[in-house]
């Protein structure tokens, strides 16, 4: 028999947990769902289960997010749709997971019906879900903004998610309610509506970069919009807390190519929180525009802490805001504090743009 290294244990009772508690938050709910018969049926202690997971909440954010990021991925969308086609592919994805007033409950329903109200239960989870929600916004307001340069659609990009959560809520209470093809034409037309959609040439705050000759060696990490993992390179690298982790759009609007990276003070909660929202996000994205039409940008969960250390921030909270500009190899710029975003990327010295 071959013996497992003791990460090589940690990895398969990690996986054993996460399936043994995925039966149970189908069959039980969230709320009836119990530690020790997860321990059971994974045929491990209780010890073991908290061991990996610091409780149940944050167990029932990972079995989530472990099935959002291991859901099939779609056939290539076409590679040139204009922002209407994508914004309605993206609407018709989303109420396709719908559940119909013909549709029994299935697995997949019962195991998502007790996310938002737990979300809800608590302020330390709520305020990072809104940042969350925003991130998602500038992520498909970005993709819109590919098929229909020179506008900001993000305001259009919150309001089509403020109609799609809405429709999900109503389809958890009400199944059947509300025509799919009448969702999908009015998020469509929200292209049309002329949103208010400013950005402004300078942040309202901003810190200051200074100068900086330093190695940039990062460890490999895997994007959230893709899932694969690679060696983040030349460009700006910010350092964003769950309640600043929206703030990269003031790098991206400078041209740079960003890498975001996403830290939290509780990684075993929140970092599973914000892979979920992530990947439900891709999830319809990849079935609305392909990925070379999408923006230069990595997202990055770093829950060990390791990408933020390599850039230099060692210590890091929920409400961490740093940013570096690498060039050649080498980090040649720091800020940090509000606006080290948009500071890291326009200086010291001339701005670097990549004509986005």
């Amino acid at each position: 028999m071959v013996r497992l290294s003791r990460a090589e244990t940690q990895e398969r009772n990690r996986a054993r947990v996460l399936a043994a508690a995925r039966d149970e938050f189908a069959h039980r709910g969230f709320r009836d769902a119990k530690i020790d018969v997860i321990a059971d049926r994974a045929e491990l202690t209780r010890g073991a289960v908290y061991s990996n997971f610091p409780g149940k909440r944050a167990l029932y954010f990972a079995v989530l997010a472990d099935l959002a990021e291991r859901a099939p991925r779609p056939a290539t969308p076409p590679a040139d749709p204009s922002a209407p086609d994508v914004l309605a592919a993206f609407a018709r994805a989303w109420v396709a997971r719908l559940p119909l007033a013909t549709d029994s409950e299935g697995e997949d329903a019962r195991l998502a019906r007790d996310l938002l109200p737990e979300v809800l239960a608590d302020e330390h989870t709520r305020r990072p879900f809104a940042q969350l929600m925003r991130v998602n916004a500038i992520l498909l307001g970005l993709a819109l903004e590919r098929a229909c340069p020179g506008r900001r659609l993000v305001r259009v990009a919150e309001a089509a998610l403020t109609t799609l959560h809405g429709a999900s809520q109503l389809a958890a209470a009400a199944p059947g309610f509300g025509e799919p093809f009448h969702i999908v034409t009015a998020c469509a037309a929200l292209l049309d509506l002329g949103l208010r959609d400013d950005w402004p040439a300078e942040p309202p705050i901003t810190t200051q970069a200074r100068a900086a000759d330093d190695p940039w060696q990062p460890p490999p990490a895997v994007d959230l919009l893709t899932g694969e993992a690679s060696q983040p390179g030349d460009g700006v690298v910010t350092v964003l807390g769950l309640h600043r982790a929206a703030a990269f759009e003031e790098a991206v609007r400078t041209g740079a190519d960003v890498t975001a990276v996403l830290v939290t003070s509780d990684p075993g909660e929140l970092a599973a929180l914000a892979r979920l929202a992530v990947a439900d996000l891709r999830g319809c994205l990849d079935q609305a525009i392909s990925p070379p039409a999408r923006p230069r940008l990595r997202l990055v969960c770093d829950a060990s802490g390791a990408l933020a250390a390599a850039a230099g921030v060692t210590a890091v909270s929920d409400a961490t805001e740093a940013a570096v500009r690498v060039e050649g190899g080498r980090i040649v710029a720091r800020a940090e504090g509000f606006g080290a975003c948009h500071a890291a990327a326009v200086g010291p010295g001339p701005a670097r743009s990549s004509g986005r």
